[in-house]
């Protein structure tokens, strides 16, 4: 890996979000949802799987404004329902490869999700995520002190410390920035889909999907928003 020594790990308290899912489905467009009505910046189309299937709207949010350089910005998580693997990345001269968001991940011609960063999303698509529920998620701000490993908490967040599951990963981005943390998503963590809809391989049940073999998910974007979809997600267990 390139970018940030593992000793600059920092040792102060960061910022951060717990994000928790409510249980009441939702009956309109809300910007932070499991599933939901996705907030798209005019030009963005849905994003869609190298295999022609349009990707799942897992979840969205709104970044706080006290983040750094992605406060303000709207998070949105896509992964195919039909493809469930790995991230695995590629590099070139010390960087991840150009346009790595939609660079071949073998054994794929190209990645089976999409992370977006999207700064002018003010209107919702006319339809839902048909797949997955649409649930609130509502965020509440802690203080993610690291322990004495410099590990944060092991949660559902935005913001904080990752709470790196094996060792810390750090990357630069093709356009040169190093890229920084995020979000985290628990290992394990499901998402309720609507009932009859095809069962995820590689999922827990029939009625859940998952992000990425159910792996804990670090997103690690690029602070100077080079691309909407300049994001890299660091899978570790």
């Amino acid at each position: 890996m390139t970018g940030r020594d593992v000793g600059e790990m920092r040792a102060a308290a960061l910022p951060a979000h717990a994000i928790e899912v409510g249980s009441d489905p939702l009956d309109g467009p809300s910007r932070n949802s499991v599933g939901g009505w996705p907030f798209l910046d005019d030009v963005q189309e849905w994003p869609s799987c190298f295999c022609g299937e349009r990707m799942a709207l897992f979840f969205q949010l709104d970044v706080p404004e006290d983040l750094g350089p992605f406060g303000g910005d709207h998070l949105l998580v896509f992964h195919c329902r039909a493809h469930n693997d790995a991230s695995e990345a590629e590099f070139a001269d010390d960087r991840l490869v150009p346009e790595y968001w939609d660079a071949p991940q073998l054994p794929y011609p190209r990645p089976f999700w999409r992370v977006l960063l999207q700064r002018q999303a003010m209107l919702p698509t006319v339809e839902p995520e048909p797949s997955i529920r649409a649930l609130p998620l509502t965020l509440q701000p802690f203080v993610d002190t690291p322990n004495p490993r410099g590990l944060g908490a092991q949660t559902f967040k935005v913001g904080g410390t990752p709470s790196w599951a094996q060792d810390p990963e750090y990357y630069t981005c093709a356009c040169g920035a190093d890229l920084e943390y995020l979000c985290q998503v628990p290992e394990g963590m499901e998402f309720e889909v609507h009932p009859g809809q095809p069962e995820q391989p590689y999922s827990v049940g029939a009625d859940t999907y998952g992000l990425f073999l159910g792996n804990e998910v670090y997103l690690l974007a690029c602070p100077s928003h080079c691309d909407p979809a300049a994001v890299w997600p660091v899978n570790q267990n």
